[in-house]
C-alpha cells in the first residue's frame, strides 16, 4: 500500500469531526489491511500496541533540523515559520511541496516503508544516535510528497491530530467487519481490546469472525487495563448499586499494581501500563515469598509507611518511588511500601474474569501468605447491614485510609469503570484527575521553570482546558512529594510549542486537583472554569484516558462548596 493512501485517510479524518463520519472513513480503510494487522497503529500515530510504553522520543528541535537536511534549506527559516505557524508538519508540508518540483525521479513511498523506519527510530541507542534518527527520518522526508511530509512530522511529534479516540477505532472496527450486529459487537471489541490492549491483535481477530474474537484472553507477563470504580455519595447510594449482600473492603491510599508472575518471572504494572518491576524489588521479593502459584494475575494497592512509625502515608509521599529509577536500596528502605491484595484474574492457566468477585476472593485467601508490612489481602467484610458498613467506614478513616470499596459479590472482572460492579466512598472533598495541557514559566525563585499550568478534562479524544493552577507543589526536594522543579523536567520533553511565557504541552502528565467548585467561563476550551484550583499530587500511576470526563465537569457545575455526607464523619 501507498503511504498516499494513508494520507488520504488521515486528510478525510481531519476534515470531519463527525464521530459516525470518522468510523466510516477508518471501516473503509481497515478492509484493506489484511496480511497488515500492524498498521492499525498509525491511525493513531503510533507504531506499537498500547501495553508498549515507547515513545518515538523525536524533539521539535530534531525534526527542525532534519526538515533543514533533507530539503536544503536554513533551521532560521524554519524556525521562523514555525513561531508564526505553530505546526512543523505544515511548515515541512511547505518545503516538501516545493521541492519535488525539482525532483526528476522519485519513488513511491509505501506505508511499509514509512512503519518500518519509525519503528527503527525506538530500536537506537548508544554512540551516534542522533545521527542514525536523522537518516531514518531524512530518508522518509527526501521521499515524501508535502502532504505526506506533513504526516510523517506529526507523527513523530505525537501530534497527529485527525482525533481517533479508543471507542471509534473499536467502532470502526465493529462497522467494518460487524456491520449488521454493530452495537453488539463493539461491546464485544472492546472487551478483547480491554485484555490484549492491542489493536493489531482485535483487528485481526475480527477480519476472522466472531469466534476468534472469543479466544482473546488476558496475558500472563503483558500490561493490561484495570477495573475501575465509580464514585458513590453515600453508603446507601453504594448499597443500590452493587446490592446487597456487597463486599466492603478499605480504600487504600496507594498507587495500582498489577502483578504478573510466569514461572520464575515477576513483572508489576501501573494502570497507566508502566513497568515499575525495577523500582520495586520489595514487593517482587513479597510475591515469590508469599504468594503460591506458578503463573498468575493480581490486582493490588501499595501503600507507603514510615518505616520508624510504621503509619501509613499518602500517596504523594510514596509516589517518588514510581518516578525513580536510581538509588532504588535507599528508597526501598526510606519508603517502604506494603501490598494489599483484592483481586485475582488469572492463576495456572486458567483465567478467573468470568468468575464472581467472592469466587476469586476464596482463591486469593488460599494462595497469599499475609505477612504484616509486607503483604496482605485487603481488608473486607460482607454485609447488607448499612451501619455495618458505615462502622466499617469510620474504622478505615479512623486509621488513615482513604475510604472504603463496595464491590458486586457475584460480578466478573470487567475493565474500565462498570457501573454495578464496583464503587468508592471516601469524604466529600472535590477533586478531579485532569491531564496537564500547557504550562507558563514563573518568575522569582521560581524563575526558568514551568511552575503554572493548565490543566484539562477529556471529551472523547480531545482535551479541554477547565483552568490554570499553581499552587500545591513543592519547593524543596527533601520536603515530600514532586517539586516544581521536578514537574518542569517532566514538561520540558512534551512541549509543543512556545509563546513568550507560556507553552503548550502533549497531554502526558496527570495531576490530582482540588478545587472549591466549578463554573461556566469563557476564558477555557471547556466553558468552565475550576475556583481556587490546588494541586495535591501528581499521578505517575495514571493515563490521561482516566482523566475526569466534560461530563464529570458538568456534574460539578452549581454544586456549593462546604462539607456534607461521608465527608462530614
Amino acid at each position: 500500500m501507498e503511504y498516499s493512501d494513508l494520507v488520504e485517510v488521515y486528510d478525510a479524518l481531519g476534515a470531519t469531526s463527525g464521530r459516525l463520519e470518522k468510523e466510516t472513513i477508518i471501516a473503509g480503510f481497515l478492509k484493506k489491511l489484511k496480511g497488515n494487522p500492524q498498521w492499525i497503529y498509525l491511525l493513531r500515530g503510533r507504531v506499537l500496541p498500547d501495553y508498549d510504553p515507547r515513545e518515538f522520543g523525536i524533539s521539535n528541535q530534531l525534526v527542525i533540523k532534519a526538515i533543514a537536511v533533507s530539503f536544503g534549506v536554513k533551521n532560521t527559516d524554519i524556525l521562523k515559520k514555525y513561531r508564526k505557524i505553530g505546526d512543523l508538519g505544515e511548515i515541512a508540508e511547505e518545503i516538501a511541496g516545493k521541492k519535488i518540483q525539482g525532483r526528476l525521479f522519485s519513488s513511491k513511498l509505501t506505508v511499509k516503508k514509512v512503519f518500518d523506519n519509525l519503528q527503527k527510530l525506538m530500536n537506537i541507542e548508544g554512540k551516534g544516535t542522533v545521527g542514525k534518527k536523522m537518516g531514518l527520518i531524512s530518508e522518509l522526508l527526501g521521499q515524501a510528497s508535502g502532504k505526506e511530509a506533513k504526516y510523517i512530522v506529526r507523527t513523530l511529534l505525537g501530534q497527529l491530530r485527525v482525533g481517533v479516540a479508543d471507542g471509534i477505532l473499536r467502532d470502526a472496527i465493529a462497522e467494518a467487519f460487524f456491520a449488521h450486529d454493530k452495537k453488539e459487537m463493539s461491546d464485544k471489541i472492546e472487551t478483547a481490546y480491554d485484555m490484549a490492549n492491542d489493536f493489531a491483535v482485535v483487528y485481526d481477530a475480527a477480519a476472522s469472525g466472531r469466534k476468534d474474537l472469543d479466544k482473546i484472553g488476558i496475558t500472563v507477563g503483558r500490561a493490561m487495563n484495570v477495573m475501575l470504580a465509580v464514585k458513590a455519595k453515600d453508603i446507601e447510594d453504594a448499597f443500590r448499586i452493587c446490592g446487597k449482600p456487597a463486599a466492603v473492603e478499605h480504600k487504600y491510599d496507594g498507587f495500582r499494581v498489577v502483578i504478573n508472575k510466569d514461572g520464575g518471572e515477576v513483572k508489576l504494572f501501573t494502570r497507566r501500563l508502566e513497568e515499575v518491576t525495577k523500582q520495586f524489588p520489595d514487593i517482587v521479593e513479597a510475591v515469590r515469598k508469599n504468594v503460591k502459584g506458578k503463573s498468575f494475575i493480581l490486582d493490588s494497592e501499595a501503600v507507603g509507611y514510615d518505616p520508624k512509625t510504621k503509619k501509613y502515608k499518602p500517596f504523594e509521599a510514596i509516589s517518588q518511588r514510581i518516578k525513580r529509577k536510581y538509588d532504588i536500596d535507599k528508597l526501598v528502605r526510606d519508603l517502604p511500601v506494603e501490598l494489599n491484595i483484592f483481586d485475582v484474574l488469572y492463576i495456572d492457566g486458567k483465567s478467573l474474569m468470568d468468575e464472581g468477585f467472592m469466587a476469586r476472593r476464596k482463591i486469593l485467601e488460599k494462595i497469599i501468605k499475609s505477612e504484616d508490612y509486607k503483604i496482605k489481602i485487603a481488608k473486607q467484610i460482607v454485609t447488607s447491614s448499612e451501619k455495618e458498613a458505615m462502622d466499617f467506614y469510620k474504622e478505615a478513616l479512623k486509621i488513615g485510609e482513604e475510604g472504603i470499596m463496595v464491590k458486586r459479590i457475584d460480578a466478573p472482572y470487567r475493565q474500565g469503570r462498570r457501573v454495578g460492579y464496583m464503587v468508592k466512598l471516601k469524604p466529600s472533598v472535590k477533586d478531579l484527575d485532569l491531564a496537564i495541557v500547557g504550562a507558563e514559566y514563573g518568575s522569582g525563585k521560581r524563575g526558568g521553570m514551568l511552575t503554572s499550568y493548565i490543566v484539562a478534562c477529556r471529551d472523547d479524544d480531545k482535551f479541554l482546558e477547565v483552568g490554570k493552577v499553581s499552587s500545591g507543589l513543592k519547593e524543596l526536594e527533601q520536603d515530600e512529594g514532586t517539586t516544581y522543579s521536578e514537574m518542569n523536567d517532566l514538561l520540558q520533553p512534551l512541549i509543543i510549542s512556545e509563546d513568550g511565557k507560556n507553552v503548550k504541552v502533549k497531554p502526558r502528565i496527570v495531576v490530582s486537583v482540588t478545587y472549591q467548585n466549578v463554573q461556566k467561563s469563557p476564558s477555557y476550551s471547556s466553558g468552565y472554569a475550576l475556583r481556587f484550583p490546588r494541586i495535591t499530587a501528581y499521578r505517575a500511576d495514571r493515563h490521561v484516558r482516566d482523566v475526569a470526563t466534560l461530563g464529570d465537569i458538568r456534574k460539578e457545575v452549581g454544586k456549593h462548596t462546604g462539607n456534607s455526607g461521608p465527608g462530614s464523619l
